[in-house]
Parts: C-alpha cells; sequence; structure tokens
C-alpha cells in the first residue's frame, strides 16, 4: 500500500500551511516532526479529507483519494489532537457507538470494542465512565476508536502531549504494535516519540518538508557538527549564549556541553556521533524545543 502526495497545498487568507508537499508513505511508522504551527495539522486533515487541499493531489495506490469517497474513509483510523469523548458513557459504551458511526453491526462492535479494550490495556476498566479517566487512558480510548474499522492507514496528531513518561511509553509500545501492515503517520513535536519507533522521518518547517527519509539518513547530514566540550561553569553560561547547546552535564565541578556548530568550539572538544534530537536543534533553534 502506498499514500502518496502530489505538491500538496493549503492556503488561508494570509498564509500558506502546507506548501508543495510531495511525499510518499508506506507501512510502518512514520514520523512527523516539527514544532508547534509548522502546519502538521493542516497536512493530517487533508489527508483524513477532512479539508481540501487548495492545490495538489493525494493518491491511495495511484488513485485519486477524491475519487475514491467513502471507500478512503474506510481505510482510515483518525486520532486528533483534541480527542473528543461523551464524559458520561463508560469505555464500552463509547466504543459501541462509535463502531456504529463506522458502519460496524452489533455483533461485530461488541467483539470489536473487547479486543482492542484489551489491546490498549482498558479491558478492566471497560464499564467505568470515562471523565474518570486519566490523560493517558484516554488516549488509549482514543486510539482504540481510531483502531475499530481495523484501518490501513492510522494517523495519529499528537497523541503523546500531555501525557507523563511511563504512559507515552506504554502509547508508542501500542503505536509499534498497531503499526504491522499498516501505513502509520504519528504526528509530534516530541523528538523522543518518534526515535525509537519511526522507520522513516519528515521534518517539517513552516509548512514544508525539509527532510525525509530514515533517522539515520537523515542525521548524517550534520555527521561532525557535534561537539562534547568540558569547561568549567563560569565558561558554561558563554558556551550557551555563543553556541547551540542541546545539552549539559554537571561532573565534578565541570560542566560538559553538548555543542551543535560547524566547527569546533574550542581546542579539546571531542567530535560525538549526532542523534535526532541534535537534529531537531539544529533546523528548529529559535523554536519551540522538544
Amino acid at each position: 500500500m502506498e499514500l502518496k502526495t502530489i505538491e500538496l497545498t493549503k492556503r488561508y487568507s494570509t498564509k500558506t500551511a502546507v506548501s508543495n508537499m510531495s511525499l510518499t508513505l508506506r507501512k510502518g511508522v512514520n514520523g512527523l516532526l516539527g514544532a508547534n504551527g509548522a502546519g502538521k495539522t493542516t497536512f493530517m486533515r487533508l489527508l483524513c479529507t477532512l479539508q481540501a487541499p487548495t492545490s495538489g493531489e493525494i493518491l491511495l495506490n495511484g488513485e485519486s483519494v477524491r475519487g475514491l469517497g467513502e471507500d478512503y474513509w474506510k481505510l482510515l483510523g483518525y486520532l486528533p489532537q483534541n480527542f473528543g469523548y461523551y464524559p458520561h458513557f463508560s469505555a464500552f459504551d463509547f466504543l459501541l457507538y462509535a463502531s456504529a458511526l463506522k458502519g460496524l453491526d452489533k455483533t461485530a462492535a461488541k467483539k470489536k470494542s473487547a479486543e482492542l479494550l484489551e489491546a490498549v490495556g482498558l479491558i478492566g476498566d471497560a464499564n467505568r465512565k470515562i471523565k474518570t479517566f486519566s490523560g493517558g487512558m484516554k488516549q488509549r480510548l482514543g486510539i482504540a476508536q481510531a483502531m475499530l474499522n481495523d484501518p490501513h492507514i492510522l494517523i495519529l496528531d499528537e497523541p503523546t502531549a500531555g501525557l507523563d513518561p511511563k504512559e507515552r511509553v506504554r502509547f508508542r509500545n501500542l503505536i509499534s504494535l498497531f503499526a504491522k501492515d499498516r501505513i502509520v503517520l504519528l504526528s509530534t513535536h516530541i523528538v523522543s516519540d518518534v526515535e525509537s519507533i519511526a522507520e522513516k522521518i519528515i521534518l517539517m518547517k513552516t509548512g514544508q518538508v525539509i527532510q525525509f527519509g530514515s533517522p539515520s539518513e537523515i542525521i548524517s547530514e550534520i555527521e561532525g557538527n557535534v561537539w562534547e566540550y568540558t569547561v568549567t561553569p563560569q565558561q558554561a553560561e558563554e558556551y550557551t549564549s555563543w553556541f547551540d547547546v542541546s545539552n549539559l552535564r554537571q561532573e565534578n565541578g565541570k560542566m560538559t556541553l553538548r555543542i551543535i556548530s560547524g566547527q569546533a568550539p574550542g581546542p579539546e572538544a571531542v567530535s560525538v556521533p549526532p542523534t535526532l534530537e541534535d537534529l531537531y536543534l539544529y533546523y528548529f533553534k529559535g523554536a519551540e524545543k522538544p
């Protein structure tokens, strides 16, 4: 299966949210990484046909999704950034309701809802009202509703925003589990949420794709531009004002800085392998940090 965009563009009156995006997405986890305001949500809404593009095309296996209509929607699972739910529904009743909207018959809906509640670790809370759930539990219920129709394309917009570290790890594991034989597009501005599970990374900035490839491919661009340099605490203040510093570590009264720079920041600086977080800082310095 192949989902392809050709010069996809979305303009508003004073802003271009998505500009000439040409991508080919295949099975596996595709991480969509960018600062807030980069255009990630608009791009995902275009893929879900919730918004119409100003220009450009979206093709599924070579066929325009505009012509596929309902046949395309049946293949989609979507978890929006602001997941809507009925607080007085139980988790099980909510999934039955969502199943009816997706056209599942009652018997199939009950079976699928129970299976998914088990998969996302909520089967013991199936009869609890959603208003009593934690943020992580609501997000897991959200991914369950997105999976009700067994989608071939799963689109998740900032699914880990606001979750604590434990819930974020649990959610990443769920995404990896559901990614088998599906195209998964996972949007985030949190680097650690994609670096361990994404097979492809899309770096998006001001509505444009600035990098697309495997983590190792895109990270290689800044090979030789990341350094560790140990200095005094007083020097550390100066270096953080002069350079882009992705990490700062204190040891034995000294400060070890991780610096992104085209040249060695000092005579004893040591070149180190870059990470995805280094690359993020390289492209998004001045934007919201991960």
